[in-house]
């Protein structure tokens, strides 16, 4: 097996989870040495350590006199968990003495590197602006600094702060505290003199030693200290001295007090009873962990309705909230209050960058959550449909999990684009099969070209199915597809990603739309089971122009910001709004942030990677290399013909030049004869190689129904097999398209 590049999380160590409980273990083991008869219990009360208790032998005639004042019911036994399972749950409890960011080397390196990256960034931001910018600051800034200094020991030493009660005591004609007040006050004035007095003199003394007897780099290094000094005092409160290097966001401490008022803003609390706060408040990443109990009555569903009013009770903007649903108790809210709008950050690009190939059977790194946690994506035994207003980021969203498709060489692209952007078409040097818009150009049409891909798929996972079931046990033990099978070419089961983006466009094809719409929905119910995945993009994903049944039929949604919570559901599928799920309430500026719900068993925001134009050619040009070296590029990417869209007059065609009592005809001669029949069609397949040849014949037939079977035949004396068909096979064929075509 090659080797795959593993990824690691961003240069940031990732949150720590949250800790669980500790669990109070069961007694392990009761006492065994007697123990004075206990008082009679109350009845229906089980004293601790009971549960090991013996009844009495119901046999014994003794035993039941003993048993008349007892229960009808004996006590249940309770047995206590095992040790192994207690010391287990302790174990996970059991907070980690060192984080994992010094543990762990990868994670140590990335910590280094952020710390190398931060300070050194710091440092040069710095001393660029030292002799241009902070050295004029400090000359301009330091008289005034020494005259607010000045003024400062002035009015201490002369004890300004008293001025104002003997100003006071004039006011009311006080004499005798006034004259007290000015005892007081020309005693300070003595002392604080005679103290200002000798701080001065030791001053001078030291500044004149300092000039005659240090070297001049002290002498210099004292000047420039107490410059800055005066500098920083005399700088205006709104214009510091020193720039920041990072600029800083509103972060304020968050107490209970603040917390209880949001949620009696929001009306979540009674006369009777406030909130609780089962464990302390605390950060958490970059923000804070509250975890509360509401009053009783009141569920996660009452928080979720009333989110926006929360966020203003604790003035916060409501993207820096985000809740979450406790498990063990209906009244149980957990929220991260982020110190800013997580969203609004951008994610980075993609590391998809720095991969020299991917493992498409393992999850990939798609972007991030809303805490900066790595999210990682799989397309394995799914389809998913993504959705968006335009330019908010769902076209580059769908690209980044085909650009990691493609550094797999053994993963087969379908590729299809019905706004012909030029978002995708650097994937014509990988993709098998791709095609851009609905406008037929220079005697190609890409509709066609989609419809004859979608029925060559249709019929590979039909044949698939078949012949996973037929594989020997060593080979496919469970009936289903492996990494092994998927990469022996021999058996030609490649992991499929079949891609089509604004798919409404096809969908709304007057001649063709409805037959593709019945083939993508079979594919995104049926393929996936046997390796081939479907992934559709749409910026209407209303009924009329994505109908229901191809939605339904996508275990994974993707919701990216939409203009009403109704589009939403549409998306995510009904009821994601009860589970809090609203992709509406995502702003402008979080362009490629998205609600994901499906892939996994928790649904979360996504914060996807980017991967511009030029780093998606950077990709796709290592990718086709990898295909090339592994002998992988097949299809439109290795320039080969695409198969001709005969499937509408092939099963006619084929009966056209068949003989007169012919029962079994091979492939090669069947092409031979349509080439001769129709040149414009199928003279490109009688150009291939004998096998080939044969194969093309297979693969526009088994949509159809029609199989091939091994012909034997004696030639010169040899006997020769190849594969061919079967006349009544292609009578069958014909009889049931005509049924279907009248039916309709």
């Amino acid at each position: 097996m090659t080797e795959t590049t593993a990824f690691t999380p961003p240069d940031e160590p990732a949150g720590t989870g949250e800790r669980t409980a500790d669990v109070l273990p069961f007694p392990l083991k009761k006492d065994t040495d007697p123990a004075p008869a206990p008082e009679t219990p109350a009845e229906g009360v089980v004293k601790p350590g009971e549960w090991e208790a013996e009844l009495p032998d119901t046999d014994d005639p003794e035993a039941e006199g003993l048993a008349e004042g007892t229960p009808v019911d004996p006590p249940r036994e309770v047995y206590p968990p095992s040790v192994a399972e207690w010391m287990e749950a302790k174990d996970k409890a059991r907070m980690a003495v060192l984080p994992d960011w010094v543990k762990l080397p990868d994670q140590r390196k990335a910590v280094r590197r952020w710390a190398v990256r931060h300070y050194s960034a710091a440092v040069g931001y710095h001393a660029v602006r030292l002799p241009c910018i902070y050295t004029p600051k400090v000359l301009w800034y330091s008289p005034r600094g020494a005259w607010r200094w000045s003024a400062a020991i002035g009015r201490w030493v002369f004890d300004a702060e008293g001025k104002s009660l003997r100003l006071a005591s004039v006011a009311n004609e006080d004499a005798a505290e006034y004259l007290k007040l000015s005892r007081q006050r020309n005693d300070r004035v003595r002392l604080r003199g005679i103290v200002a007095a000798i701080v001065s003199l030791v001053g001078l003394a030291a500044a004149l030693t300092l000039y005659v007897m240090a070297p001049s780099w002290l002498l210099l290094l004292a000047v420039a200290t107490l410059t800055t000094t005066l500098g920083a005092v005399g700088a205006p409160a709104d214009r510091p001295l020193i720039d920041m290097a990072k600029v800083t966001f509103r972060k304020r401490r968050l107490s209970s007090d603040i917390v209880i008022r949001a949620h009696e803003a929001a009306k979540l609390t009674t006369k009777d009873q406030s909130i609780a706060f089962p464990r302390p408040i605390g950060r958490d990443g970059d923000g804070w962990r509250v975890v509360v109990d509401l009053p009783y009555g009141r569920t996660f569903e009452d928080a979720l309705n009333a989110h926006a009013r929360l966020a203003s009770g604790m003035d916060i903007a409501p993207t820096q909230l985000f809740l979450d649903k406790d498990e063990t108790s209906g009244r149980r809210v957990s929220y991260w209050i982020a110190d800013r709008d997580p969203l609004a950050v951008p994610s980075g690009k993609t590391p998809l960058l720095g991969a020299t190939r991917v493992d498409f059977w393992k999850p990939f790194p798609w972007g991030v959550d809303e805490r900066g946690n790595p999210v990682m994506a799989t397309m394995l035994w799914l389809s998913l449909l993504v959705g968006a207003v335009p330019r908010q980021g769902k076209t580059f969203s769908a690209r980044t999990i085909a650009l990691a498709a493609a550094l797999d060489p053994y993963v087969r692209l379908y590729l299809f684009d019905g706004k012909a952007s030029p978002d995708w078409r650097k994937f014509a040097k990988v993709a098998h099969r791709i095609a851009f818009g609905i406008v037929p150009k220079n005697g190609f049409d890409p509709v066609v070209h989609m419809l004859t891909s979608l029925r060559e798929l249709k019929a590979d996972v039909e044949d698939r199915y078949h012949r996973l079931s037929e594989l020997p046990l060593h080979i496919c033990p469970e009936g289903k597809l492996t990494p092994e099978i998927s990469r022996d070419k021999k058996l030609n089961m490649p992991l499929t990603l079949f891609v089509v983006d604004e798919v409404q466009e096809y969908l709304q094809h007057p001649e063709h739309g409805k037959e593709i719409l019945s083939l993508l929905v079979y594919l995104a119910r049926v393929a996936p089971a046997v390796g081939v995945s479907v992934m559709t993009s749409t910026q209407k994903p209303d009924d009329k122009a994505c109908p229901s049944e191809l939605r339904d039929q996508h275990q994974a949604r993707f919701a990216l910001r939409v203009g009403a919570y109704q589009v939403s559901d549409t998306i995510l599928g009904a009821g994601s709004y009860s589970e809090g799920l609203d992709a509406s309430k995502l702003l402008k500026s979080h362009k490629g942030v998205g609600l994901l719900k499906g892939m996994s068993d928790d649904s979360g925001i996504v914060r996807t990677y980017l991967a511009d134009g030029r780093d998606a050619e950077r990709i796709l040009t290592r990718a086709a290399a990898l295909r090339e070296a592994e002998g992988t590029l097949t299809g439109d990417a290795a320039g080969e013909a695409p198969a001709p869209e005969v499937s509408a007059t092939i099963l006619d065609d084929v009966a056209q030049v068949l003989d007169k009592g012919e029962a079994k005809v091979w492939s090669e001669t069947i092409v031979d004869r349509l080439a001769d029949l129709r040149p414009e069609s199928y003279g490109a397949w009688a150009e291939l190689d004998p096998k080939p040849k044969a194969e093309a014949l297979s693969n526009a037939l088994k949509p159809f129904g029609v199989g091939t079977l091994q012909i034997s035949r004696r030639i010169d004396g040899e006997q020769v097999n190849k594969r061919g068909i079967k006349r009544d096979d292609l009578a069958t064929a014909i009889t049931e398209r005509n049924r279907k075509r009248d039916a309709g």
